[in-house]
C-alpha cells in the first residue's frame, strides 16, 4: 500500500518571494511614507463620512441632541465668569473680559476634546482597525475632523456674542477661520502622536485628561498671559506666550477682539507649530503603522 506523500511547505524566503511576485503585503509591513499619505488621501470620503458619523453620533443619546454643542460652552463661559472674572478676578488687563473668555473657552474646549478623543482614536476602533485594511491615520483625522463639526454652533455663539459685548467688525474678523485651521492642523498632528502612544501602552490615556487640565490653566483661558508672564523670568514668559496651545487662543482673539491687535510673528509662530506639529504626527504615527489593531 502506498502512501501519499506531503507536499513540502514553503521556506520563509520562498513564501516572501511569491507575495512579493503577487503584490501582497505583510499586515505587519509599513508602507513607504509617499505612498502611505496617497493612500490616505486617495481614503479621503472614507474620513469625511467617518467624521460625520461620529459628529452625529456624539449627542445622539441626549434628549436635546446637537444643542447641547452650544449650551455646553454658553454654561462653560458662565461658570467661568462668575468663578475667575467675579470671584479670583483674573481679569486684570483684560477690557473685554466676557469676549476674551468666551473665546478662550470655545477654542480651548475644541482643544480638548481632539487631543482626549483622538488619543483613544485607535484603541476605541479596534473593530474597524482589525477588520479592514486602510491606513490608520485616518481614525485620528478623522475625529480631529469631527470635533471641528461639532464645535460649529459654538464659533456661531462667538460670531453673535463678541459684537453684542461692545466690539466692532472690522476685517480682522475675516482671519478667524484661518485662526480655526491652524488650530485644526496643530491638534490633528498632537492626536496622531496620542493615538501611537495610547496604543502602545493603554495606562498612558490616564495622563491625557491630567495633560489637558495642565494646558487649560496655562494658555490663558480665563486669564491675560502677557500680564502674568511678567511675574516670570523672561525665557519662561516667551515659551509661555508662544506655546501652540496659547498661541491657538491668541490667534481667535486677534481676529475678533479690538484690544489684541494683528502681530504677523504670532500667525508666523501659529503657521509653524501647525507645519511642525502636523509633520511631527504624520511620521511618528506611520512609523508605528504595523502595529495597531495587534495584541
Amino acid at each position: 500500500m502506498s502512501s501519499a506523500t506531503p507536499e513540502a511547505a514553503l521556506s520563509l524566503e520562498d513564501a516572501r518571494a511569491l507575495a512579493r511576485r503577487h503584490g501582497l503585503a505583510s499586515l505587519s509591513g509599513r508602507p513607504g511614507l509617499r505612498g502611505y499619505l496617497a493612500e490616505l488621501w486617495r481614503r479621503r470620503q472614507f474620513v469625511v463620512t467617518l467624521s460625520a458619523a461620529q459628529s452625529a453620533a456624539q449627542y445622539e443619546k441626549h434628549r436635546l441632541g446637537q444643542l447641547w454643542s452650544l449650551l455646553n460652552p454658553m454654561l462653560l463661559i458662565v461658570s467661568y465668569f462668575l468663578v475667575f472674572g467675579l470671584l479670583l478676578r483674573t481679569n486684570r488687563g483684560v477690557e473685554n473680559f466676557i469676549a476674551f473668555l468666551s473665546i478662550g473657552v470655545v477654542l480651548f474646549g475644541v482643544t480638548a476634546s481632539v487631543i482626549s478623543s483622538g488619543a483613544k482614536a485607535i484603541t476605541n476602533n479596534l473593530g474597524l482597525v482589525r477588520a479592514l485594511r486602510f491606513p490608520r491615520a485616518a481614525l485620528p483625522v478623522s475625529v480631529a475632523l469631527s470635533q471641528l463639526y461639532t464645535s460649529w454652533p459654538a464659533f456661531a455663539l462667538l460670531v453673535v456674542l463678541t459684537p453684542l459685548t461692545g466690539e466692532p467688525f472690522t476685517w480682522h474678523w475675516l482671519l478667524f477661520p484661518l485662526a480655526v485651521a491652524l488650530q485644526f492642523v496643530q491638534l490633528t498632528g498632537i492626536a496622531l502622536v496620542a493615538a501611537r502612544v495610547v496604543n502602545a501602552s493603554r495606562d498612558l490615556a490616564n495622563f491625557i485628561p491630567l495633560i489637558v487640565r495642565l494646558m487649560r490653566y496655562t494658555s490663558g483661558v480665563f486669564f491675560s498671559i502677557s500680564v502674568f508672564a511678567d511675574r516670570f523670568p523672561p525665557l519662561v514668559g516667551d515659551v509661555l506666550l508662544n506655546q501652540p496651545f496659547a498661541l491657538q487662543l491668541e490667534l481667535g482673539r486677534q481676529a475678533l477682539l479690538a484690544e489684541h491687535p494683528l502681530a504677523l510673528h504670532s500667525w508666523l509662530m501659529g503657521l509653524g507649530w501647525a507645519v511642525g506639529l502636523l509633520a511631527l504626527g504624520v511620521v511618528v504615527f506611520w512609523r508605528g503603522e504595523g502595529t495597531y489593531g495587534r495584541g
